[in-house]
């Protein structure tokens, strides 16, 4: 029988954590005298007592974590989080209905993007700081979960990152606190940095603060209807562009780099075909604005520099519609949504590991077929492939493209457009923010969206950010049978 007192203990901790977190934008709210500043203390009362009473419930009753109740807390964590942290959005000024609370939060933690608010630039701000909280927390909780949990869960290959120590399923829990504090500190000062560049670049400190969290979190929230394209700034637009890289990088590596050693970093080849596919991209974006006439060649590579960068890592920032570039830019932006960034970062999508993987066992496959008595051993980083790792990555992209499909026959059968129905879905599920359109385009929020499509796109956000497989295990009845 599954034992649940070390998943509550962790919960409460969770829980604990996030309630302290919302004094922050009730401190800055008094400050300024909004009165939303008593909504966010009533939101961390209730937090901070439901997160004590579950910690004080079961402190010191058990010691360890095994896989089984590693897959129902990562979930459970999750939604405990996003349920709470929609407090605030709820009960504040905006007086968002449960639905649109539930949502922005879920986008905020998941580190999609996506908005339900219109009228940011009037918006209190203890509610800018608090969504720029909530995804600088989902930042810094997927890359632990990513480095210390999934390996050892075996998700969509990411076994091939299990590091070592870490073998035994009873040692998740305290090696994701080990890992964690290094991170922590790594993650801060990065954040910091970027905060000190916006500045510099010409933003407010207010706005330089909350966009260096949501710039190293890969999660696009802003303080502006306009995102980024209020500053209309080359220099905020390329501040941008290198924390979203930076923040897209295996964080793990940084690690190792400021220990002396930075050849790890700089020779893996995640790392490498992330950056040439960048630049590929950026390049085929910059040719197509020039040559179809679309903006003048120093804007155009201004506007594909930022905008592919932005969707490709999953940041989601906007400073053009770029929908209106014609045909071709809405093919291509809907393909790029789904690439993402490299595994143990804060960036989503597909992850460029597995891209090398499939392509690789294309390669393989194909190599065979041409010679049929060859030996053609599959390699990532260097490293023969284990055929357990490959089923694992080709299951996992099966299953992503399945559920994508699913969300956005889901959408379509709820009233929205092809167009909308398709866009939203893959920003769901690859946790970019904007779709395509009219309606969910980079210049429109999903407000208008009814509200069970925005129960859809935010399973679809939960789907996508815990890996799939975190999530569909658990309705699979012979997970609780063994």
């Amino acid at each position: 029988m599954l034992d649940i007192r070390p998943i509550i203990l962790v919960v409460g901790i969770f829980l604990t954590t996030l309630g302290c977190a919302m004094l922050l934008p009730a401190i800055l709210d008094l400050l300024l005298s909004d009165r939303d500043w008593l909504t966010f203390v009533f939101s961390a009362g209730l937090t901070l007592f439901s997160g004590i009473a579950l910690v004080l419930a079961t402190w010191g009753r058990s010691e360890t974590l095994n896989v089984k109740q590693a897959f129902v807390l990562t979930v459970v964590s999750w939604l405990a989080l996003v349920t709470y942290a929609a407090l605030p959005f709820w009960l504040g000024e905006l007086q968002l209905s449960f639905t649109d609370a539930f949502f922005e939060s879920m986008s905020g933690l998941t580190t999609t993007g996506a908005t339900v608010i219109t009228g940011l630039d009037s918006v209190a701000p203890g509610l800018l700081l608090w969504r720029g909280l909530l995804q600088w927390i989902g930042g810094i909780g997927i890359i632990v979960m990513s480095i210390a949990v999934l390996p050892m869960l075996q998700i969509g290959g990411m076994q091939l990152f299990r590091m070592e120590s870490s073998d035994t399923s009873g040692k998740i829990l305290p090696r994701a606190t080990q890992i964690a504090g290094s991170l922590a500190v790594l993650y801060a000062s990065l954040t910091a940095l970027c905060a000190v560049s916006y500045f510099f670049a010409g933003m407010q400190v207010f706005d330089a603060v909350v966009h260096s969290m949501t710039t190293i979190a890969t999660g696009g929230f802003s303080n502006h209807d306009l995102s980024l394209g209020y500053f209309d700034s080359l220099s905020v637009d390329m501040v941008a562009s290198v924390f979203m890289i930076l923040g897209s990088l295996p964080f793990a590596l940084y690690l190792i780099a400021l220990r002396g050693n930075s050849g790890p970093l700089l020779q893996d080849s995640q790392v490498q075909f992330f950056l040439i596919m960048l630049v590929v991209l950026i390049l085929i974006a910059w040719a197509y604005q020039v040559y179809g006439d679309v903006n003048e060649t120093g804007f155009a590579l201004q506007l594909a520099i930022f905008n592919v960068i932005s969707i490709v890592t999953g940041t989601g920032y906007a400073t053009t519609d770029y929908g209106l570039w014609g045909e071709f830019s809405l093919i291509f932006f809907f393909c790029i949504m789904f690439l993402g960034g490299c595994a143990g970062s804060t960036s989503c999508g597909l992850k460029i590991f597995r891209l090398q993987v499939v392509l690789e066992t294309v390669r393989i496959s194909v190599n065979r077929m041409l010679y049929p008595s060859g030996v053609f051993p599959a390699r990532y980083n260097g490293k023969r492939l284990e055929d357990n790792v490959i089923a694992a990555v080709m299951t996992f992209v099966f299953l992503f493209f399945v559920c994508f499909g699913l969300l956005a026959l889901t959408l379509n059968l709820v009233g929205l457009d092809h167009l909308t129905s398709m866009s939203a879905a893959a920003s769901a599920i690859a946790n970019v923010g904007p779709g395509l359109g009219d309606i969910v385009g980079p210049a429109e929020t999903y407000g208008r969206l009814p509200d069970v499509a925005k129960w859809v796109l935010s399973f679809g956000m939960l789907l996508g950010r815990l890996e799939l497989l975190t999530v569909l295990v658990l309705f699979s009845p012979m997970f609780w049978r063994t």
